[in-house]
């Protein structure tokens, strides 16, 4: 036996441990023909960059097609005849890591000194300003690379260039303003909406910052400025007694500094702050809420006429005031919140998700399924 103990006892103590070892390797072997059926490798399509990876699978091929067969091998691995010939060629000649081909099989691609010129011009601040494009040209007329522009993009985007384009923005309010109670903000804004054959009409609303309750709307087929002053003021027939003017956030529009809005503040109807002029935030309340009109509900339509964008808007502000609830307060709408009469919402809302919960737990428990029975 070698010099090896070849007593009764000895053998059967080291076949135990080599079917041990047998059963382990056979669970491994399991696992591991699963996971390859689960993914699916493609080797065909998969590229292997690293030359250690490819040297790595050489030799685990090596040692298992004397036991398995090459071409069970193959197949396990995913890995064609073809594709093992040429990494092995590959090997025996020469090797190139992180490398899509040999420079001898494609003699026109850019040699390792033009890839390198090509990158340090690419990362360098003095040309941070040039397009990726232009630059390609630019350095075909400083005589540096002689490439195209599709071959810089290329490049940059498969080894991963970074051009120093670091903005540098000056520090911004991470929240908006935000109000305590119904009338104390109030965002104004006018957004455009182009129809199906070019023509555009004008939509300008009037939303309150604590409930984000739209007050007033109205669509127009073409700019009047004046309209904002009948706008406040149909707003403002809405508001209870109590507390101050609103404060209205505006942009510097001309809509918004017309003689009309100009006499409702200084009759003291409103006070007046312009956005991101005479405070830092901006109106973007009213912009989000542009947002969700447009893209959730108006661009879904065909917007062929004004009188249709009118019906369209006209339910989709009735919806948000009345219908849908607002994450931010708990599941209130913003007329609920603007006239207070949701207060009960939160707790009505807390106790059906308890008792939700309770009942699936029921339900859930109460199941039996296949392995359970």
């Amino acid at each position: 036996m070698g010099g090896l103990d070849a007593t009764p006892a000895a053998l059967r103590i080291r076949i135990a441990r080599l079917e041990k070892r047998l059963r382990r390797l056979t669970a491994v072997l399991r696992l591991v023909l699963a996971l390859l059926r689960l993914l699916r490798p493609d080797m065909a399509r998969l590229r292997v960059p690293r030359a250690s990876d490819k040297s790595r699978l050489l030799r685990a091929i090596d040692r298992s097609r004397g036991v398995l067969g090459l071409r069970r091998v193959l197949g396990i691995a995913g890995l064609s005849p073809s594709r093992l010939g040429a990494w092995r060629r590959a090997a025996r000649a020469c090797d190139l890591e992180d490398a899509l081909s040999c420079p001898r099989s494609s003699p026109q691609r850019l040699t390792d000194d033009e890839v390198a010129e090509a990158r340090a011009m690419a990362t360098a601040p003095a040309f941070r300003h040039v397009p990726t494009g232009r630059l390609a040209v630019l350095a075909q007329r400083l005589g540096r690379v002689v490439a195209s522009p599709t071959t810089w993009l290329r490049l940059a985007r498969e080894r991963g260039w970074r051009r120093p384009r670091a903005r540098v923005h000056p520090a911004a309010p991470r929240e908006g303003i935000r109000a305590r109670r119904p009338d104390e903000v109030w965002h104004v804004d006018t957004t455009v909406i182009r129809l199906l054959d070019g023509s555009r009409v004008h939509l300008q609303a009037v939303i309150d910052n604590f409930s984000r309750r739209i007050l007033s709307w109205r669509l127009l087929e073409r700019f009047e400025p004046g309209v904002t002053a009948a706008l406040l003021v149909e707003a403002g027939r809405q508001r209870g007694g109590g507390g101050g003017p609103p404060m209205l956030l505006a942009d510097a529009g001309v809509e918004n500094r017309t003689g009309a809005v100009d006499a409702l503040v200084e009759s003291g109807l409103l006070r007046r702050v312009l956005a991101m002029t005479e405070i830092r935030f901006s109106n973007s309340l009213i912009e989000a809420w542009w947002r969700s009109l447009k893209h959730q509900w108006l661009f879904l339509h065909r917007l062929d006429s004004a009188a249709g964008v009118r019906r369209l808007v006209e339910l989709y502000v009735g919806e948000h005031n009345a219908r849908v609830p607002h994450a931010a307060f708990e599941g209130q709408t913003p007329d609920e919140m603007y006239f207070g009469t949701g207060d009960h919402v939160p707790g009505e809302l807390a106790a059906a998700k308890a008792e939700a919960r309770r009942r699936r737990l029921e339900v859930n428990r109460a199941a039996v399924c296949g392995v359970c029975a």
